[in-house]
């Protein structure tokens, strides 16, 4: 395992570098290299890392949520408001409503089997949106409209609303029933997410007030708690609907409201963790990718993709309409939220392992998503973001 380590370290350094420059997201290389010493191509990592990725993955992502929760204000996010709320779920809708009305013509299947694929496809990916939009609230670009607070936010609750969908969807296409309960638990997971993310960061704060603690301490105190409210969802499945990584990002909000220089400290070193974390992360996403399913996948996949994204993006369109955004801003949205690459290689082989005789297709349609939106939003959201967006720093001048 300790040699796998070091190929991902090692290959995820080198092609992220290199991606830089040649100007692109460093991500894209990090996939790339994950394919590379993967089992589907050079199979250079230890079945055991392989065993545990999707925990380690799992890990990054909170680190994620983490930061991202560290660095969102409340009143910024008061401040979007509407438009924060439709983002959660109006552009995953938009594209199932897509996949539901192309799959079936273009690839000759059901209309409960595109629901499936397009319960795995509409998902954002958090990896790839959360560390952009963070970056644009670091250099202030974008941040007195709170654009990048406004993204943040949707994108995160996104993940929850649309894997509750495909769970539904896959108990339909196993048993073809579905319960009234099964829709009703999206919001009950959203409200107990938020509800016991903020609860726990309250309670840590009134730990960190009483003992005296390293700020290293307290990140691994924090990183402990956010893990455990990760773990807590699949013990608590079947009892109370709960969003865990809603919670992991309110945990940070709640030390943000209660102490804000604190919240700074901490997100520094977040900061400093996610520089290995991202590697780790993406290197792992590409191992996930099966070569074989993206070689199989014909030209009607790749339009299906690209279809169905623009469907995303007039969902996002439609969820600043009104609001005080320009074009430009409303075009930085919605190219902003095009990535997909966690979720997808999460729970895009999972229909096959449940036999379903989808399977195979959402599979192989979810690889070639990742392959074709994760870099290419990335680039996107690298390439337009100080061309669209004001810098807050020469507004106030």
């Amino acid at each position: 395992m300790l040699q796998s380590i070091t190929y991902i370290l090692f290959f995820g350094l080198f092609f992220g570098w290199i991606c830089k420059k040649l100007h692109l997201p460093a991500l894209f290389g990090m996939i790339l290299a994950g394919i590379l010493i993967g089992p589907y191509v050079l199979d250079l990592l230890d079945p055991s890392i392989l065993n545990i990725s999707a925990q380690i993955r799992k890990i990054a992502l909170v680190i994620i949520l983490i930061r991202a929760g560290l660095k969102l204000s409340l009143a910024d996010l008061k401040k979007v408001g509407r438009p924060a709320i439709l983002l959660c779920f109006l552009p995953a809708s938009a594209e199932l409503i897509g996949m539901l009305l192309l799959a079936p013509k273009l690839l000759g299947i059901s209309l409960l089997e595109a629901a499936v694929l397009g319960s795995v496809v509409a998902a954002v990916s958090p990896a790839v949106v959360v560390p952009g939009m963070i970056k644009l609230m670091d250099e202030g670009y974008g941040t007195d409209k709170g654009i990048p607070q406004m993204i943040l936010a949707g994108a995160s609750v996104d993940d929850v609303f649309v894997i509750v969908l495909f769970t539904t969807f896959t108990g339909m296409a196993q048993h073809d029933t579905v319960s009234v309960m099964q829709f009703v638990n999206i919001p009950v997971s959203l409200v107990t997410g938020i509800s016991i993310g903020l609860l726990a960061g309250i309670g840590l704060m009134v730990l960190f007030d009483k003992i005296s603690q390293r700020d290293m301490v307290r990140v691994l105190i924090v990183l402990g708690c956010s893990l455990l409210l990760v773990s807590a969802e699949d013990g608590l499945s079947g009892i109370v609907p709960f969003a865990s990584l809603i919670a992991v990002m309110c945990l940070g909000m709640a030390i943000r409201m209660k102490k804000e220089d604190l919240a700074k400290r901490l997100s520094q070193t977040y900061d400093k963790l996610w520089v290995g974390a991202e590697i780790f992360l993406f290197v792992l996403v590409g191992a996930s990718v099966q070569i074989e399913s993206a070689k199989s996948a014909g030209l009607k996949s790749i339009v299906l993709i690209f279809g169905v994204l623009l469907f995303r993006m007039i969902g996002v369109y439609l969820c600043v309409l009104g609001t005080k955004l320009n074009q430009k801003e409303r075009l930085f949205c919605m190219l902003a939220y095009i990535p997909k690459a966690t979720v997808q290689a999460a729970i895009g082989g999972v229909p096959l392992a449940m036999g379903l005789a989808c399977g195979n297709m959402v599979l192989t349609v979810s690889v070639i998503s990742i392959l074709l939106t994760a870099p290419l939003g990335a680039f996107f959201i690298d390439w337009t973001y100080k061309k669209c967006l004001l810098k807050y720093e020469t507004i106030k001048e």
